[in-house]
């Protein structure tokens, strides 16, 4: 499983960094990616190949727009996008989650 740490803003960035969330996903195993649209436009390391499976949490979806259109592209928030890194599968975030 690949984890594209991608923000959409420079100012993003550096909120992020400053809260230590780059440095938690990092150690995570994470790839930083420039701030901009690359992956969600099918280009640098977010191209996808045949047969791969993306859950992202980009705003657009059609056949070919990450690169392939023989890769299964789910669009998500970010809770759930969260949730499956964790587990490594599609995942509900309130799954396992008690309430009190």
């Amino acid at each position: 499983m690949r984890l594209l740490v991608l923000t959409a803003s420079r100012e993003v960035l550096l909120a992020a960094l400053k809260r230590g969330l780059i440095a938690d996903l990092m150690a995570a195993g994470a790839t930083l990616l420039n701030p901009g649209c690359g992956p969600c436009l099918g280009a640098h390391q977010g191209a996808m190949a045949p047969g791969e499976v993306t859950i992202s949490t980009a705003n657009r979806n059609f056949k070919g727009r990450m690169g392939c259109k023989g890769a299964s592209i789910y669009l998500a928030s970010p809770a759930t996008v969260t949730a499956s890194v964790l587990r490594g599968a599609i995942a509900d975030p309130c799954e396992g989650l008690s309430s009190k």
